[in-house]
């Protein structure tokens, strides 16, 4: 916990991702990474140099019309004595029964992103910190190259002027094995998704190619973050 907490520090300072006084509003989706920051986060206000607080946020997609059940986050958070919201949304009956969308992927992102942008805006925060790792940057990058036919990965820091919302991603510095492991040893309540299509998506396809060439080009994730920094590719 202390060395990727440590890991944590070193992105938020690199990227001057947290400012004296912020409110850090944590997309809590139920999964390893968005937990694992909010743990993370909760501990790092405890002693870094610029104070700042964090709230929990979910955006609850109901899939198949059903809530779903963060008692068990509700109860990480009282431990972690972190406010906790969640908003119930109609977000998996529109995409999945009204609109069957043949590749809801993508558009399911960005309208739960918007959702949280919203919450923000709502509960006064101007920061939201999304559960982003190293691993999430490099496919990214490979599924804007390969579907897309564009260079390009989501930034570690984006100013939202419409909402005059920052969303920050402290986790970018983190292997997701790391944080796997790191869930595992915490006890960390996760929650299954019961999204129709979890786990059959480009990026899970992308996931399996990266691992495949890594393979044949040792250290290829490290290369690819290296060479995103280097560049200055969007904001890295």
């Amino acid at each position: 916990m202390d060395k990727l907490t440590g890991r944590v520090r070193a992105a938020v300072q690199k990227y001057d991702m947290i400012q004296e006084g912020d409110c850090v509003a944590v997309g809590v989706s139920g999964g390893k990474d968005s937990l694992f920051l909010l743990c993370a986060l909760a501990e790092l206000s405890q002693y870094y140099p610029k104070r700042f607080t964090v709230t929990a946020v979910t955006a609850d997609p109901c899939f198949g019309g059903v809530p779903g059940d963060y008692s068990q986050i509700q109860a990480l958070c009282d431990r972690l004595s972190v406010p906790y919201v969640i908003r119930k949304t109609y977000l998996g009956p529109l995409i999945f029964e009204e609109r069957q969308e043949e590749n809801p992927c993508s558009l399911c992102a960005r309208m739960r992103r918007g959702i949280l942008h919203n919450l923000c805006v709502e509960e006064g925060i101007s920061k939201l910190a999304l559960g982003h790792h190293f691993d999430d940057a490099v496919q990214t990058f490979f599924m804007n190259l390969f579907y897309g036919g564009k260079l390009g990965c989501f930034s570690p820091v984006t100013y939202l002027s419409r909402k005059e919302i920052t969303v920050i991603r402290p986790l970018i510095l983190c292997e997701e094995r790391e944080i796997r492991g790191a869930a595992r040893r915490l006890e960390l309540p996760v929650v299954k998704s019961n999204c129709p299509v979890d786990g059959v998506t480009a990026r899970k396809d992308t996931e399996e190619l990266v691992k495949n060439l890594e393979k044949q080009f040792p250290h290829l994730r490290t290369k690819v973050l290296g060479a995103m920094q280097r560049a200055g590719l969007d904001g890295w």
